[in-house]
C-alpha cells in the first residue's frame, strides 16, 4: 500500500481561508453573486486538488512514484529549477491551482454581463501579477543566477530598472540597436507634403513601370506608420512598391501641446481627405487605390463616406486591415468604455474640459494594450529585465511597439464616444463628420477586408461585420482571414513562409456570420500578401513608365523619408 501523507491542519486551514477570501471578493464586486451549488462544487474541487498537491509535495522525490518532478504545464515554470526544488515546485503548482480556481469563480459569477467581464479581467490581472515567478524571493531561476554571477545579474537588473524609469516605459527589446531611418523605416522615398497633422511620403519606384493608379496607405494614428516598413524583408510598403505600385503613405504627427485642440473632423478633413486629394493632384490620377490599417482604416472609410456625401468618389478600391467599422463587438477593449469613463475623458482632455482640449499620452495607450496580455507584455519583461538582469533580444516589431504616440484629446473623445461607446459610425446618418452624415452603405467600390484569427484588439468576427456595413458595394467585398494576431498576422511576408490564411468559396453573397464563412473557407499555407497583390493589380490600371522624380512641380520633395514627424517622441 502506498504511503500517503495527511495534509497539515494549518495547510488545510490556509486552503479554506483562500477559498473563503476569494469567494467574498468575487461576491462583493458590483453586487455580483456566485450560485451556491457552483460555489460548493468549486470549494470541494479546490480542497480535493489542494490535498492531492500537498500529498505529492511531502513525497517529493520519493521512490514510491508520488514525487512532484513532472514538468509543470506553464512556460513560466519550465526551467529545471522549478521541478528540482520542492518548495518552488509546490509554490508554482499551488499558484496555478489558485489561479484556476479564481478564474472558475469569476466565470461562475451571475449578474450583468459588463460587470462580469470586468471582474474576469481584474482576476486575470491579479492572477498574472501574483505568479511566484515575478518575485526574486520565490523565483529559483533568478536566485540561482544571482548566486552564480555573484550578484552581477541583480546589479544589471537594477540598471535596467533605472533606465526604464528614465525613459518612461519598460524595455521590450534592446532599443539601442534600432534607429528610425537607419535600420527601420528604410524604404527609399521622400516627403512631398506636410501640414500640422501629417507628412505625405512618396516612395521611389523599384520597377521600370508602375500601375497608372497610385496606392495611398493610411496607417493608425495611435501608432507610427513604420509598422508597415520595419525591415526590407518584412515591409508591406516595400512589397507594394516592388509589385509595381506608386505608393504614398500618411505619416501622422506625434501630437504635442500645439495639437491639443484638434478634433476627429480635423483628422478626416485635414488628414485623410487632404492626403487623397494630394495623391490625385501629384499623380494626375482621377481615382486612386486606398488602404487603411486599424484606426487608419476607420479614418479612411469615414473620409470616403464624407466625400461620397459630397458627390465625390475618388477611390477605385479600399483595403481594410484589422479595422473596425462596426464596433458592436470590440472584445476585451469594451471593458474600459462606459458613459462615466467617456464623460470623464471629455471633462479632462476633451471639448468640455476647462482648456477645451488636452492630450492622451502615448504611454497610457501602450499600458492599456499591454494589460490585454500581461504575462507576455509585462511580467515576462519584469522577470527577464529586472530579476535576471537580461537585456531583451533585438526585435523590430517590439521596438515599434515601444515607440508610442500621443493623441489630441478632443479627437480621441469623439472617437471613443461615437465608436466604442455608441457605435454611431455604422448607423447610417447618425454620426455627422465634417458636416456630412456618415453612411458606409454609400461606398460603391471593391473592398478587400482582412482580419487576423487571434486578434485581441479587432476580433476577426468584428472585422467580418464590415461586409454588412459596406452593403452598397454590391457584393464586391473580398474577405480574407490570416493566422496569428493584430500585428503579426498583418506583417507576414511571403518569403518567411509562415502561418496560413483562409479565403472564401467565391460566392457572390457572403454568409451572414463569420463562423458560417469560415466553415466554407479554404485554408492556404503562407502569407495572404500575394492574394491581396493580385486583387489590387486588377484595380490598379495599366502599366506606365515610372516617374523619374518624386512629387510634382507644385509639391517638390521637402526631405527624405521617413521624415521628421515619425521621429518625434511622445
Amino acid at each position: 500500500m502506498k504511503n500517503r501523507a495527511v495534509p497539515d491542519p494549518r495547510i488545510t486551514e490556509a486552503f479554506e481561508a483562500f477559498g473563503s477570501t476569494a469567494t467574498d471578493m468575487l461576491k462583493s464586486v458590483s453586487g455580483l453573486s456566485v450560485p451556491l451549488p457552483a460555489l460548493t462544487e468549486l470549494q470541494s474541487d479546490y480542497l480535493r486538488q489542494a490535498s492531492e498537491l500537498w500529498n505529492k509535495s511531502v513525497n517529493f522525490g520519493s521512490s514510491n512514484g508520488e514525487g512532484a518532478k513532472a514538468p509543470i504545464p506553464d512556460r513560466r515554470f519550465a526551467a529545471p529549477e522549478w521541478q528540482s526544488d520542492p518548495a518552488s515546485s509546490f509554490a508554482a503548482q499551488l499558484y496555478l491551482l489558485n489561479a484556476r480556481t479564481l478564474q472558475k469563480l469569476a466565470d461562475a459569477v451571475e449578474g450583468d454581463e459588463k460587470p462580469r467581464q470586468r471582474l474576469r479581467f481584474a482576476v486575470q490581472q491579479w492572477v498574472a501579477a501574483a505568479s511566484p515567478a515575478n518575485y526574486l524571493a520565490t523565483n529559483p531561476e533568478a536566485l540561482r543566477k544571482a548566486v552564480a554571477t555573484q550578484g552581477e545579474s541583480l546589479k544589471e537588473g537594477l540598471a535596467h530598472l533605472v533606465n526604464d524609469l528614465r525613459q518612461g516605459h519598460m524595455s521590450q527589446t534592446d532599443e539601442s540597436l534600432f534607429e528610425v531611418g537607419r535600420n527601420v523605416a528604410t524604404t527609399e522615398g521622400d516627403v512631398v507634403f506636410e501640414n500640422e497633422l501629417f507628412q505625405l511620403l512618396e516612395y521611389k519606384p523599384l520597377t521600370a513601370k508602375v500601375h497608372a493608379r497610385p496606392l495611398l496607405m493610411v496607417p493608425p494614428c495611435i501608432n507610427k506608420y513604420y509598422i508597415l516598413d520595419l525591415q526590407p524583408s518584412n515591409s508591406l510598403i516595400r512589397y507594394a512598391v516592388a509589385e509595381g505600385h506608386r505608393v504614398f503613405v500618411v505619416s501622422w504627427r506625434n501630437a504635442d501641446a500645439s495639437m491639443a485642440h484638434m478634433t476627429w473632423d480635423d483628422y478626416i478633413e485635414t488628414g485623410a481627405i487632404q492626403a487623397i486629394e494630394l495623391v490625385q493632384e501629384i499623380t494626375g490620377a482621377e481615382t486612386i487605390n486606398t488602404l487603411g490599417f486599424c484606426v487608419g482604416g476607420t479614418i479612411l472609410a469615414t473620409a470616403l463616406s464624407v466625400l461620397a456625401r459630397r458627390g465625390v468618389q475618388p477611390a477605385e478600391s479600399m483595403t481594410l486591415l484589422t479595422t473596425f467599422l462596426d464596433f458592436e463587438n470590440t472584445g476585451v477593449l469594451d471593458l474600459f468604455v462606459d458613459e462615466a469613463m467617456v464623460k470623464m475623458r471629455e471633462l479632462t482632455i476633451g471639448p468640455d474640459s476647462p482648456t477645451k482640449g488636452g492630450l492622451l499620452k502615448g504611454q497610457e495607450l501602450a499600458g492599456t494594450f499591454s494589460s490585454l496580455r500581461p504575462n507576455d507584455l509585462v511580467w515576462n519583461y519584469v522577470v527577464g529585465n529586472y530579476l535576471k538582469g537580461e537585456t531583451p533580444p533585438a526585435f523590430d516589431l517590439l521596438y515599434w511597439n515601444s515607440d508610442s504616440t500621443n493623441l489630441p484629446g478632443p479627437m480621441y473623445c469623439w472617437y471613443l464616444r461615437h465608436t466604442y461607446h455608441e457605435n454611431n459610425l455604422v448607423k447610417p446618418g447618425t454620426a455627422v463628420v465634417c458636416g456630412e452624415a456618415v453612411d458606409f452603405g454609400e461606398l460603391d467600390l471593391p473592398v478587400y477586408v482582412y482580419g487576423s484569427r487571434e486578434d485581441h484588439i479587432v476580433p476577426w468576427d468584428a472585422a467580418y461585420r464590415n461586409l454588412a456595413a459596406l452593403s452598397g458595394n454590391q457584393g464586391r467585398t473580398r474577405f480574407v482571414l490570416g493566422a496569428s494576431g493584430h500585428i503579426a498576422g498583418v506583417i507576414n511576408p511571403p518569403a518567411a513562409k509562415k502561418r496560413s490564411h483562409w479565403i472564401g468559396n467565391g460566392t457572390a453573397k457572403a454568409p451572414a456570420t463569420a463562423q458560417a464563412w469560415l466553415e466554407k473557407a479554404t485554408e492556404h499555407a503562407g502569407s495572404w500578401w500575394p492574394d491581396w497583390s493580385a486583387w489590387l493589380a486588377r484595380n490598379a490600371g495599366p502599366m506606365v513608365a515610372a516617374p523619374k522624380r518624386p512629387g510634382s512641380r507644385q509639391y517638390p520633395p521637402i526631405e527624405a523619408a521617413p521624415g521628421r514627424y515619425v521621429k518625434q517622441k511622445a
